[in-house]
């Protein structure tokens, strides 16, 4: 039976680039689109005003937007793939809760569309890490 355990070797067994490229690309933009949201959040009154209309009181926007930021430190810093794992993880919730906040209330596709189109980044995203990960 043959171990389950990664030989020392494994570890220095390049990776194939498209998938290096794709996953950094990916995340890079990704990253971006986190970032800007949490400036967004915390800057823009029009996106306070966005989130009164959901029904959120202020300081959760605050919260979130650190959260997004910490979030985003864990994506692009090397730490260990726990840490990561929770990060996508919170990022997905983040994103399913924006978008079902914006359905409930009976908002259309330029409020919902940007969550819809950052989750397509963030699926893209955890893909190639994953891929990455088992490379």
């Amino acid at each position: 039976m043959e171990s389950t355990l990664q030989k020392p070797t494994d570890l220095l067994m390049p990776r194939p680039k498209g998938i290096v490229i794709g996953f950094y690309i990916v995340t890079a933009l990704f990253c971006l689109q986190m970032s800007f949201t949490a400036y967004a959040e915390l800057r823009l009154p029009q996106v306070a005003e966005a989130f009164t209309h959901l029904g959120f009181p202020a300081y959760f926007r605050v919260e979130l937007s650190w959260a997004k930021l910490l979030g985003v430190v864990l994506l692009l810093a090397p730490v260990p793939a726990r840490l990561k794992e929770w990060a996508y993880a919170g990022f997905a919730i983040d994103l399913a809760s924006a978008l079902i906040a914006h359905l409930s209330v009976g908002d259309g596709p330029e409020a919902w569309g940007w969550a819809a189109a950052t989750g397509v980044l963030w699926g893209l995203s955890y893909f190639f890490w994953r891929r990455l990960q088992s490379a």
